[in-house]
């Protein structure tokens, strides 16, 4: 096809250069007005809806919108009609924004300041919209770009679109006398068992070191390969998810880049009901057995466990997955099995390099969405080589990456001989396995205890220990 240089020429569909964006002039001047008629408390309620004077969308309104900020922040000074026009003569904006008349005639544009809450509403609703069209039509425009990557600009734009949103929900910063006291009380009632800090684990003992899985955290638990990292991980969601082990039922997105949801779905139904996989295999399921299994079934109904079993997922599709689960589901905790089977978005220098930016893009992810995050990693095999079977692992021996322990905020490793669960062969039967909390950001490190059930995955605390240690 030849060149057409008048088709080439069109503008972009979608965008309208000439076309006014929304906004509402008389709400804006609304607020402004009630800030000068009553600058308590319309001054502060305003400074607690906006984050920018770019909530106006008239430059006049934002300069006089900022001369107020100024006058209000300083103690020795009012904010009225006079002050306030003084300051912008002093400034040279005086004459640009309509003079002492158009400041009376602000004024005088509403009768009470009594809806000062809603006006901030509306012009905080028009601000986000501005927003979405700059965001989209920049998007728009960088669709058209034929050397553009679609995978990693499908990310870009949908993590600015997710920014638009989230900027809606977050706070400036704060002094700490401002929340102090706030937070002392939120203390109290942690104390008290009002709230929690984190989400339990059914672990009693795990959660007096950690506090839990809390919101915005990386929790990291790495093993060496058959050590049973997927199947504590698994135990610990069903503690998360069963209304018959938490008063709380959680709603858990899994990530399984190893195996099958079909695998998982077994994994956790033969764990539940306290069965082998094998019994199905080599036709020794019992007609006494299938009481338990239905009642797995039945308990695994009400459970809100989300499985996406994308192999060789990338950090970009686990944000954009994670972030609709989010918003659609209302998911309280993501777990990531494993963390180096994923791959970053670009091509990195070196593995350890790609590592580093999935490490970094998991805690993000964690921040942005406010909620834990759990990642089960891989050790280097090291360990086996240069200390035996038998020897803890360290912090070391995070397999490509040391900026796994820098990102984490508590990096935990499952530990135990992989030669005794050979001999394993009946239900009851266990081995002695170790829960090693080597970091902790915000508490103590320390060695949890446990029992391994190799025929029906599962973990529970050793003794000695309290009741409440086992989950239920």
């Amino acid at each position: 096809m030849a060149f057409d240089e008048k088709t080439a020429a069109r503008p972009v569909p979608g965008i309208l250069p000439d076309r006014a964006q929304p906004h509402d002039p008389s709400v804006e001047r609304a607020v402004l007005a009630a800030m000068l008629r009553e600058p308590n408390p319309c001054v502060d309620v305003a400074i607690e809806h906006f984050r920018s004077p770019e909530v106006f969308y008239s430059h006049v309104h934002r300069e006089i919108y900022q001369v107020i900020l100024e006058l209000h922040a300083d103690p020795g000074m009012t904010v009225d009609i006079i002050s306030v026009a003084h300051r912008l003569k002093t400034l040279g904006k005086l004459e640009a924004v309509g003079g002492e008349v158009f400041l009376a005639e602000l004024d005088g544009s509403i009768a009470t300041t009594v809806n000062i809450e809603s006006w901030c509403q509306i012009l905080q609703k028009y601000a986000t919209l501005r927003k979405m069209i700059d965001v989209c039509s920049e998007s728009l425009l960088k669709c058209y770009d034929p050397d553009a990557d679609a995978g990693r600009l499908v990310e870009q734009i949908e993590t600015d679109i997710y920014k638009v949103r989230g900027d809606q929900d977050k706070h400036s910063n704060v002094e700490v006398q401002d929340i102090i006291a706030d937070e002392f009380r939120t203390l109290m009632k942690i104390y008290n068992g009002e709230i929690e800090v984190g989400i339990p684990t059914g672990f009693a003992q795990l959660d007096s070191y950690t506090g839990g899985l809390k919101p915005g955290e990386m929790f990291v638990l790495a093993a060496r390969p058959s050590i049973g990292k997927t199947s504590l991980a698994l135990n610990l969601i069903r503690n998360l998810v069963l209304p018959t082990r938490s008063p709380h039922p959680r709603k858990v997105a899994f990530f399984s880049l190893e195996m099958t949801a079909a695998q998982i779905a077994r994994r956790l139904l033969c764990t539940e009901a306290g069965l082998s996989e094998s019994v199905f295999w080599n036709k020794s399921f019992l007609d006494s057995d299938l009481t338990k299994m239905t009642n797995a079934v039945s308990t695994f109904q009400k459970a809100k466990l989300f499985i996406d079993d994308t192999g060789g997922l990338t950090i970009a599709e686990l944000r954009a997955k994670a972030r609709r689960l989010k918003m659609k589901e209302g998911i309280e905790c993501v777990v990531i099995d494993y963390l180096q089977l994923m791959h970053s978005d670009g091509r990195a220098d070196s593995r350890q390099q790609e590592v580093a930016e999935i490490s970094s893009g998991i805690k993000t992810l964690a921040k942005d969405l406010n909620i834990p995050v759990l990642v089960l990693a891989q050790l280097n095999r090291e360990v086996d080589k240069t200390a035996g079977a038998g020897a803890r692992p360290k912090l070391a021996h995070l397999r490509e990456s040391g900026t796994i322990e820098q990102d984490a905020d508590i990096v935990t490793f499952l530990h135990r001989n992989r030669d005794d669960a050979k001999e394993i062969s009946s239900a009851d039967q266990s081995v002695d396995a170790e829960w090693i909390i080597e970091k902790n950001r915000n508490g103590r490190t320390g060695v949890l205890k446990l029992l391994f059930f190799p025929t029906k995955m599962e973990f529970i605390p050793a003794a000695p220990y309290k009741e409440e240690d086992c989950p239920q």
